[in-house]
């Protein structure tokens, strides 16, 4: 009896300890390193806020906020919006659905650096949609966002919404086959119309998967790294850096490690400002 009692904690015990080491561990380092002074090399000489009043006076982390609030806001609507028109669109027990599924789905097997590199040449201006529009004849078309620094972090927006809107799809379609079709039978009854039936029934009916979509694409849309990096690399000059290539760009290649762990310290932040609202509610229905 006592074995079945201790077996299941020696079971998950190697799992939890790795986690806490390697996860709130590290977390708790760069929190030390982010009121250090360090450089190149680990520093542990106490500074105060002084990394983070710096972060706040440069200019390129302002930019990569920006940024960040762009990509953020098109990105999280771009993704949710196509999204929830395809999986209602599917709802509708169209033909080849399990085809059309696949090919909406398709970019999310791929990864953000393929994703990045595939779309960094179709948006070349040389290579990609202006070259082959120019070839058919429009010879003063252009599309040269991605050399724009005014217009490239909406390349990104427009990568990152192909690669996502098949997952936020996959999420809402799972919702909308959970809703009772006795509700929706029993509207058409009574001569609400179909869009009517969504917006009024459906679609609120959806709010714990809105609410769920909203995390794990708010969470993607903070931590984009790989995205930003396989199509501008936050170019041209640093129009198009965000947070997490700003920490990457500060930490790994100016030696200026104080800085990106401040920086991704206020990344963190971010995170923890959406997750804990989401975890608190939750924790808080299911009392």
């Amino acid at each position: 009896m006592q074995q079945h009692a201790w077996l299941p904690k020696l079971v998950v015990a190697p799992s939890f300890v790795i986690g806490l080491a390697f996860v709130y561990g590290l977390m708790a380092w760069n929190g030390v390193l982010s009121v250090s002074a360090s450089r190149i090399l680990p520093n542990y000489e106490f500074v105060g806020f002084e990394q983070y009043l710096r972060l706040w006076d440069s200019e390129r982390f302002r930019v990569a906020l920006t940024n960040m609030a762009i990509f953020g806001s098109l990105f999280i609507g771009g993704a949710m919006a196509i999204g929830l028109f395809l999986a209602v669109l599917l709802d509708q027990k169209i033909r080849a659905e399990g085809v059309l599924r696949t090919i909406y789905l398709y970019p999310m097997a791929l990864s953000f650096i393929v994703t990045g590199t595939a779309w960094k040449w179709i948006l070349n201006p040389g290579l990609g949609i202006e070259a082959v529009v120019q070839r058919w004849g429009w010879e003063t078309f252009s599309f040269d966002w991605l050399v724009d620094p005014d217009k490239a972090i909406y390349c990104i927006v427009i990568a990152g919404v192909w690669q996502s809107a098949g997952f936020v799809m996959a999420l809402f379609l799972a919702g909308l086959r959970g809703v009772d079709d006795t509700i929706i039978k029993a509207a058409q009854i009574d001569g609400a119309s179909l869009p009517r039936i969504y917006w009024r029934i459906v679609l609120p009916s959806l709010r714990p998967v809105f609410f769920s979509t909203l995390m794990i694409v708010s969470h993607l849309a903070i931590k984009s790294f790989d995205l930003v990096m396989a199509l501008t690399a936050g170019g041209p000059g640093f129009s198009t850096d965000l947070p997490a290539t700003f920490m990457y760009a500060m930490a790994f290649t100016r030696g200026q490690i104080g800085q990106g762990a401040a920086s991704a310290t206020v990344m963190l932040a971010m995170i923890a400002a959406i997750v804990v609202p989401y975890l608190y509610s939750e924790l808080r229905t299911k009392r």
